[in-house]
């Protein structure tokens, strides 16, 4: 029998927030933040809820990974975790980059 990462990753994690305007939103609001705390500047609209969206992926799998946790975290935990996906996520794009970022 063979198990592949998202079996194990849907098993572990609820990555359905509600509706895409939930994902928007927390997308939006996360992205904006991790970028004024890594970068110091926002990025622009679209590309924070791109950075928020990607941070929530990021985080909830971190979460689910080294700490064991499983199911929903809410609106303001999904915050949390996407803020911490999408800051990790952009100071390794910073160090990537060699800081023009």
């Amino acid at each position: 029998m063979t198990v592949d990462a998202t079996t194990i990753l849907a098993s572990h994690l609820n990555l359905d927030p509600g509706s895409w305007i939930g994902w928007i939103v927390v997308g939006l609001i996360a992205g904006a933040i991790a970028a004024r705390v890594v970068a110091g500047r926002g990025f622009g609209c679209i590309a924070d809820i791109v950075v928020g969206v990607a941070g929530a992926i990021i985080g909830g799998f971190l979460l689910s990974s080294l700490f064991g946790a499983s199911g929903t975290v809410g609106f303001w935990g999904s915050i949390v975790v996407a803020f911490i996906g999408a800051a990790l996520l952009l100071a390794v794009l910073k160090l990537v980059s060699g800081g023009r970022l």
